[in-house]
């Protein structure tokens, strides 16, 4: 296990920032990022607390592979009370941020209260500041990650932020990291927007610890060799990313088509992966240490990057991005009953700039 054994408890309404022995009797018993982190939650937390009240609690958590070689372990999860359902909200993210979070030696940041103004949290190992935000609230985050890299000055700074509809309360709103990585179900945006908090800048110069590092790198090239192997994983995947699984499912009769009324949709190639990968993609990308490299990084050229009334708008002006996902391609293409591959790819990128999940929004 790569246990950093330590937790940076923020309170906004103090303005303290405090580190905490993990508990590792829990870390055993509740194993993973979603487990533990749940657990904390309901030991701290009134379960009848208002999602958006400043006595809910909102937590970043890591694993106990985190930080590793391992493929797809370079997640990190927000545990809250969340904006949407009322429910416990498990939302979790890709990229970079959740490494990062471990290389500063912190397993879990448990947010708690609201601050008086909009601030941002600036982690550099163990150096910690909460910051006024001001300057960037109404920001989106495009422009957010953009504005606080260069006031910040640290390279490889990794940033997790709110859009404009996490800060106005949207209880599908999502949080941003790496720009195109979202935390996006159940409203933890609006959540992290009803703290006052706008961003989470990180960078970590440390590492993870292992007991046993033979044994464990040992496990992780199996592991990769049979990623190697499988068709999904090694070709799938890699080619077309999740959006292989739009004419896949299709086929099989199960594409969520016109607000569920139908489960088959007749343009569903139109807006597939192999579609996207043949006329739209520039690079497929991958998260920290993740050999799948399943990403999308995503062009709109000439006339297709200028034929939406919403690109008057100069923040909207960008002719790349990132996505979309399957997931985003049946709830903002077949289950609106829209098989415009550039109105999908344009449509994500301000989902994501403005912070919104996009599997809520098409829905």
């Amino acid at each position: 296990m790569a246990w950093a054994r330590n937790i940076l408890r923020v309170n906004l309404t103090k303005g303290t920032c405090a580190n905490e022995p993990l508990n590792m009797e829990w870390a055993q018993k509740y194993l993973g990022q979603r487990g533990l982190a749940t657990k904390y939650l309901v030991e701290e937390t009134d379960p009848k607390v208002d999602p958006l009240s400043p006595d809910n609690k909102m937590i970043m958590a890591t694993g106990p592979l985190t930080g590793t070689p391992a493929s797809t372990a370079g997640r990190y999860s927000v545990i809250t009370k969340g904006a949407l359902t009322g429910a416990i909200a498990c939302s979790n993210s890709g990229g970079f941020f959740g490494n990062e979070m471990k290389n500063a030696g912190y397993d879990m940041i448990i947010l708690e209260g609201k601050a008086e103004k909009p601030s941002y949290l600036w982690i550099y190992d163990d150096q910690v500041e909460i910051r006024d935000a001001t300057h960037l609230w109404g920001k989106t985050v495009w422009q957010t990650e953009e504005e606080l890299r260069s006031e910040l000055g640290v390279p490889d700074t990794i940033i997790a932020s709110i859009g404009p509809a996490g800060e106005k309360l949207v209880r599908f709103a999502c949080i941003m990291n790496d720009l195109h990585r979202a935390a996006g179900r159940s409203g933890v945006g609006a959540v992290m927007g009803s703290k006052n908090l706008k961003a989470i800048a990180l960078r970590g110069t440390g590492g993870v610890s292992l007991a046993d590092p033979q044994a464990y790198m040992e496990g992780q090239w199996a592991m990769k060799a049979k990623l190697r192997e499988a068709p999904v994983t090694a070709e799938g995947l890699p080619m077309y990313g999740t959006e292989v699984l739009v004419n896949v499912i299709n086929e099989h009769g199960a594409l969520p088509t016109r607000n569920h009324q139908e489960t088959v949709f007749a343009e569903a190639e139109n807006i597939s992966g192999e579609t996207l990968t043949e006329t739209r993609l520039v690079a497929n990308k991958a998260c920290f240490a993740c050999t799948i490299a399943c990403g999308r990084v995503t062009t709109l050229p000439g006339e297709a990057a200028s034929k939406y009334s919403v690109t008057t708008n100069p923040r909207n002006w960008k002719i790349a991005g990132e996505g979309p996902e399957y997931e985003a391609a049946w709830a903002m293409g077949a289950e609106c009953g829209i098989g415009d591959l550039d109105a999908l790819i344009k449509t994500n990128w301000l989902c994501n700039d403005l912070g919104m999940d996009s599997i809520s929004f098409g829905a």
